[in-house]
């Protein structure tokens, strides 16, 4: 889909649960934006792996893919991403390799390196964090049972073997940009969270993409995307107070400590040191009208030279979600 924006909108959606919502209401609100992204043609949405979190949805991430798939029509649905370290390359394989036998040319795959949790919900997971060492060999033999030309003999993904399912690496350091670079993928930078890197690491990615080791083949392109926090309205003074809110929202989460913080805390933190530091994190986002954000947009890509927008939608009431994704859409008129 396109819009004003030059460059393919598509979502990265954190499936979130809100306070006093269970787990299956905020699946269900999920669902209900990843079907109004489909009917508006936006090119994907992705969902990202995290483990012991009880406000994100998306540990089960390639169920939560499936479930998303199977209800809605033409979008992509895809993940932003698997933390490859966690899994076995062969398990992710069939995974997404059934997943893309269900519903042919919709499946991405996204890969990170981090594990998505802390240190003890890791040794839950069996996993000591040196997996991370190992993530470009696991990246390559994960390729090779997607394409059929595996790289460990006798063993073959079923399903999985040649459904070509599109892998993208993503990241918040230099390190994914030189590995997509080096392996000659999709990047997808996670700057809606992790800005500081974002102009370095495009750079990098771009000067030293080598199609010649890609394993996409000789004919392999850099695709670089970059992410953004979004928040549109009618009414942009709507919009300038869904953003507080959601600043105030990650304040809590990461500054309460599992406390219950007053508004008076949390306006006391946002002039702090620490409560700097998070509202930094979000500094990659537009918040306003729809010509507002749309030239926002547009400037945050040329900037960084992105092939496509992946955006979050940062607005905590459901509503406001929506006409967010109704005034990207291509006309702008949607409702």
């Amino acid at each position: 889909m396109t819009s004003s924006v030059s460059q393919p909108l598509s979502w990265l959606d954190l499936a979130r649960v809100r306070s006093g919502e269970t787990i299956g209401e905020g699946i269900a609100r999920s669902l209900r934006l990843a079907q109004r992204a489909d009917q508006l043609g936006y090119a994907r949405i992705w969902f990202a792996e995290h483990h012991n979190m009880p406000h994100v949805a998306s540990s089960a991430t390639s169920l939560l893919i499936q479930h998303i798939a199977s209800h809605t029509e033409r979008i992509r649905v895809g993940a932003g991403g698997i933390m490859l370290p966690n899994h076995a390359p062969l398990v992710i394989a069939e995974q997404f390799g059934t997943l893309e036998t269900l519903y042919p040319g919709r499946i991405d795959l996204g890969l990170g390196r981090a594990p998505g949790t802390d240190g003890q919900t890791l040794r839950a997971l069996r996993r000591d964090g040196t997996e991370a060492d190992r993530f470009q060999a696991d990246v390559m033999e994960l390729s090779g049972y997607l394409t059929g030309r595996s790289r460990t003999p006798g063993v073959h993904a079923y399903p999985g073997h040649g459904t070509d399912v599109p892998l993208y690496i993503l990241g918040s350091s230099l390190f994914g940009a030189q590995l997509a670079a080096r392996l000659g993928l999709p990047y997808a930078f996670a700057s809606h969270f992790a800005p500081q890197m974002l102009e370095h690491a495009a750079s990098t990615y771009r000067e030293n993409f080598s199609a010649s080791g890609s394993l996409l083949g000789p004919e392999a392109k850099p695709h670089f995307i970059a992410a953004a926090n979004v928040i549109v309205h009618d009414d942009a003074e709507t919009a300038r107070a869904q953003r507080r809110a959601a600043e105030d929202g990650w304040i809590r989460t990461m500054l309460g400590r599992g406390r219950d913080l007053s508004e008076a805390d949390v306006d006391m933190l946002r002039d702090h040191p620490a409560g700097q530091q998070v509202l930094g994190m979000l500094s990659r986002t537009a918040a306003g009208s729809r010509e507002e954000v749309i030239a926002w947009l547009q400037r945050f890509a040329d900037d960084v030279q992105a092939d496509e927008l992946m955006l979050v939608n940062l607005a905590p009431d459901e509503e406001v979600q929506h006409r967010t994704l109704d005034l990207l859409a291509a006309d702008g008129s949607a409702g």
